[in-house]
Parts: structure tokens; sequence; C-alpha cells
């Protein structure tokens, strides 16, 4: 497990950065954090990243559950599952197709029950020492 301490959403998003050039297509990204904590900040940067393009617009998914990214070599599947209910929800919205060919960051993965697959990359997102302080926790 890597643990990074940052003290602001800059800092947070050069995490991430560094992070992203680590995935490879089937990667499953399991986001944990309540809200707030920067769990948005820090997905978004993944895919800025991963499609090359800092100035990438990427909504949060809140309400349409998933947002697609086509790019190359490897597509990006964003979920926010904040308000599914049940986790049979996830197959509506392409859940095994997204798993078998793309990289998948999920907000809220808790919401997804014994449906989250065991060889996901687990981050923790948390409150530090101070109220803006943020501690990442990485664990593959």
């Amino acid at each position: 497990m890597e643990s990074f301490n940052s003290n602001s959403e800059q800092e947070t998003k050069t995490i991430a950065r560094e992070f992203a050039r680590t995935l490879k297509a089937g990667d499953i990204i399991a986001m944990h954090g309540t809200l707030g904590m920067g769990k948005s900040v820090f997905a978004r940067e993944l895919i800025r990243t991963l499609a090359n393009d800092p100035e990438l617009e990427v909504p949060s998914p809140t309400f349409t559950l998933v947002q697609i990214y086509d790019i190359e070599p490897t597509p990006i599947w964003h979920y926010d599952l904040y308000r599914i209910e049940d986790p049979d929800e996830i197959w509506e919205i392409g859940w095994e197709e997204g798993l078998s060919t793309a990289i998948n960051i999920i907000e809220w993965p808790e919401n997804l029950g014994s449906l989250l697959p065991k060889n996901h990359i687990r981050i923790e997102i948390k409150t530090g020492s101070s109220q803006n302080q943020r501690i990442v926790k990485i664990e593959s």
C-alpha cells in the first residue's frame, strides 16, 4: 500500500497523474471516501491524463451513472454509483462490457456489494491532520 499526503487540490491532481501512468486495460479502480474528499477531482485527473488531454471535459456521471471515454489505446468507464439502490442496477449500464474492455474508475464502489471484483485497486481518500489536508491511500 502506498500513502500520500495532499495539501491542495493541485497536489491531489499530481498524485492522480502519477498513478494514471501505472494503469492498463482491465484495471478496476474503486474510489472510497466520504462526500467532499476529492474522489471526483482524482478521477477527473486520471481520465485527463489517460486521454492525454488536460482540457478534456469530464462531467460527473452522478445522474447517468457511467460516462464512457472512447480513447486509444484503452477506453475508460467512469462510474458514480452514489445513487444506485440495488447492486443489480449495474447490469443495465453495460457493466460486463466495461469490465472486459476498459479501465474502470468507480466512485462509491461499496454500493456494488459483492459485485465489486476482488481484483480491484482500492483508493481511499480521507481527511488528514487539517481540514484541507487529504491522505490518499492506494492499495493494489
